[in-house]
């Protein structure tokens, strides 16, 4: 997050679900991670951003992600998460704006989701999922990838903010 405030509402509430499952972890802002972090870390969780912050895109800052393409471990994006992967894999972001609660139909089951899910939808833009390298798991009516999975990794992603209505999705994953 540009503003540290920020963190309150889209990185605490990922850090207040983790540590009620009792998993040890650790938070580190995109500019402080090192290779030391990326090696202890078991997965990682990138976490979404305020409505109008976008300066991850900048190229000085999306470029301090390119460790996601070799990462062998998994990886959960949210929000500007799901983008910066999408991103690091050669998709594009769009525009397509959701503000507040939204139903998703999965496809298949995605970390404990099926069907119709309600959820709170807070981005500006989305990614255009060309290609065959993701299988796209979850839309909305104004956005065809709500949630997708790498094909050959455990990298999934999410444009929704589960740490509001969905907390045992990020449970799962951890």
């Amino acid at each position: 997050n540009k503003e540290p405030l920020h963190d309150l509402e889209f990185v605490r509430p990922v850090e207040d679900i983790v540590k009620k499952t009792g998993i040890k972890f650790f938070a580190r802002h995109y500019n402080e991670i090192s290779k030391t972090d990326l090696k202890k870390a078991k997965k990682v969780i990138i976490c979404g951003t305020s409505l109008k912050d976008s300066e991850y895109l900048f190229t000085e800052n999306i470029k301090k992600f390119k460790w996601i393409k070799n990462f062998e471990k998994p990886i959960f994006g949210i929000c500007a998460g799901m983008q910066i992967i999408g991103i690091m894999f050669g998709k594009k972001v769009v525009k397509c704006e959701e503000v507040g609660q939204q139903k998703i139909v999965f496809r298949k089951e995605f970390l404990g989701l099926k069907g119709k899910v309600k959820v709170y939808s807070l981005h500006q833009m989305k990614v255009n999922l060309t290609g065959q390298d993701f299988i796209k798991m979850g839309k909305s009516k104004s956005c065809d990838a709500q949630a997708f999975k790498k094909i050959d990794k455990k990298i999934y992603g999410v444009l929704f903010h589960p740490e509001v209505f969905n907390k045992e999705l990020i449970e799962r994953f951890v």
